[in-house]
């Protein structure tokens, strides 16, 4: 049986473009959404108790509740999805039905910043156990499940059976048994924990009833856990994906005459084992939810507990006094809108992260706008965008929490500069050299939410973000010289970011978030609520 599942790919719609959610953060809301899910899904019976462990020294401990991992975990323990309406009120229907949510400080080994240790208990009177990670832009990864080791990234359908220290040989012979039961599974794993051992079926469809009924009988497990999906694109065993680097990238563009939209088809396509049509009609919604995003915006949003309120229409009101042209004020005016849209609660796509989520859909619509082009031109632009996202995501990470601002919006501008080339009509190279260039631009850049939450100076990197990557766009169309490939730019910021300090990296411990102002800001918003 398989002892080690590989490292799966990144997907341009798990990892890049999304996920389509509400609340302030992807790594927080989005994530907790899922891992609450994942939590509820090992439970039989309803969630009554859950107890969430913040190390002090992680991200998560200053950042939990301003932005809204404990309103995501409260939403996924009662089976909301990530866009769901009542997901901003989700703490307060928990309570209503007698579900005991606590969230405390405490310190525990916790190698990665954002770090659950959960406890939960049904009101059968089971009980769990779990360590999940966020790992960025919504990602997850559940490590250990009561003491056993394991790897559900929520791309499979998964079976987790638990025994009775049988031994070695016995437990082999049960997975040879699952594995004539189950055909077609995609890896079947072990562990051990105490006088139990696990057996762990990962699959691309759920396992039918009477395959379980035939493993119960077959080799009678003290507990069967079963887990759907939670991302877009399904996970699988043994696939290629036809480039892992922007060279290889380019020099497959050039063989097959692919335009950046068309090569991220195929990625995506041989990525996830779906039609090119599937992944097109999967962007066109994403396309569609972020001009919703922008529209809704610019009409004016409302929440009370949020630093900004509704800006995005200053700019058309005080066209007059501007500097800028009306292309530099659509992209402030569009990009303030949706990162308004986010702050209210309202839909988005984060793209990469919720943090980052005006650059792209702001600069793509306002260029789009500006330029008169069809909708499709957005589309494709948004497909171009990704090609760039799964590079990064392959090679670094959208994790301000690891690394800084720099992976949120500036990987969302050296994704908008690629796709401002697509919009342009440029080459592969002209949009890795546009990406490359708009990613050297923001290396260093550091996270200090303001008030711990993802307004100030969040904002204005948004902004920044996208007029950097029509500078960059710009220069590449003209053929200025990147001088260092995007592959080594994007190996660079991930060095630079780990380099950073842990108080720069969204804690809230550092940089704007730790001034005068910040701070009072900070403590009437928390009084208020």
């Amino acid at each position: 049986m398989d002892s080690i599942m590989e490292k799966q790919p990144p997907s341009i719609f798990n990892d890049v473009i999304g996920p389509v959610m509400r609340g302030s953060s992807s790594s927080h809301t989005a994530a907790s959404v899922r891992i609450g899910r994942i939590v509820k899904q090992c439970l039989s019976g309803p969630c009554r108790c859950c107890r969430v462990d913040f190390d002090p020294d992680g991200s998560l401990s200053s950042t939990y509740h301003e932005q809204g991992a404990d309103i995501g975990l409260a939403g996924g323990l009662l089976g909301m999805d990530l866009s769901d309406p009542g997901l901003c009120t989700a703490l307060e229907t928990a309570r209503q039905k007698n579900l005991d949510i606590s969230f405390n400080i405490t310190p525990f080994p916790a190698d990665h910043p954002n770090t659950y240790r959960i406890r939960a208990a049904s009101d059968k009177g089971e009980e769990m156990q779990l360590i999940c990670l966020s790992t960025g832009g919504g990602m997850i990864d559940v490590q250990n499940i009561n003491g056993f080791d394991v790897t559900i990234g929520g791309g499979f359908d998964e079976t987790l059976l638990f025994y009775k220290n049988p031994d070695p040989g016995l437990l082999e012979k049960y997975s040879q048994i699952i594995a004539k039961l189950v055909p077609g599974y995609d890896y079947i794993t072990t562990s051990k924990a105490g006088d139990q051992q696990l057996i762990n079926l990962k699959t691309g469809h759920k396992v039918e009833d009477n395959q379980v009924k035939a493993i119960k009988d077959q080799t009678a497990p003290l507990k069967i856990i079963q887990f759907e999906p939670v991302l877009p694109v399904r996970s699988k065993k043994d696939y290629r994906v036809p480039f892992e680097g922007a060279g290889e990238a380019v020099t497959l563009a050039e063989r097959d005459n692919l335009a950046m939209w068309e090569l991220a088809l195929r990625y995506e396509s041989i990525r996830g084992g779906i039609s090119e049509s599937e992944v097109w009609q999967m962007a066109c919604e994403l396309a569609r939810i972020m001009e919703q995003s922008v529209r809704e915006g610019l009409a004016g949003t409302e929440y009370s507990n949020r630093i900004l309120g509704s800006q995005s229409q200053l700019i058309f009101n005080h066209r007059s006094r501007l500097i800028g042209d009306e292309l530099s004020a659509a992209i402030i005016a569009n990009t303030s809108a949706v990162m308004e849209t986010k702050s209210a609660f309202g839909v988005i796509v984060a793209a990469p992260t919720a943090g980052s989520c005006g650059t792209l859909p702001g600069t793509l619509t306002a260029v789009a706008g500006y330029k008169q082009l069809e909708n499709d031109q957005i589309v494709k632009s948004l497909l171009a965008a990704g090609l760039v996202g799964v590079l990064i995501a392959g090679n670094s990470t959208f994790a301000a929490e690891e690394c800084g601002c720099q992976a949120e919006c500036g990987s969302a501008s050296g994704m908008a500069a690629a796709g401002l080339v697509q919009m342009a009509g440029g080459t592969v190279a002209e949009g890795f050299d546009a990406a490359a260039m708009a990613l050297q631009n923001v290396m260093g850049m550091v996270c200090d939410p303001v008030a711990e939450r993802v307004e100030v100076p969040c904002l204005g990197k948004n902004i920044m973000a996208g007029l950097n990557a029509v500078g960059c766009a710009d220069m590449a169309l003209a053929g200025f010289d990147r001088v260092i490939p995007l592959d080594e730019t994007i190996g660079a910021m991930y060095s630079c970011g780990r380099m950073l300090p842990p108080e720069l990296r969204c804690t809230g411990r550092g940089g704007l978030s730790v001034t005068e102002t910040a701070r009072a800001i900070y403590e009437k918003l928390n009084k208020e609520t």
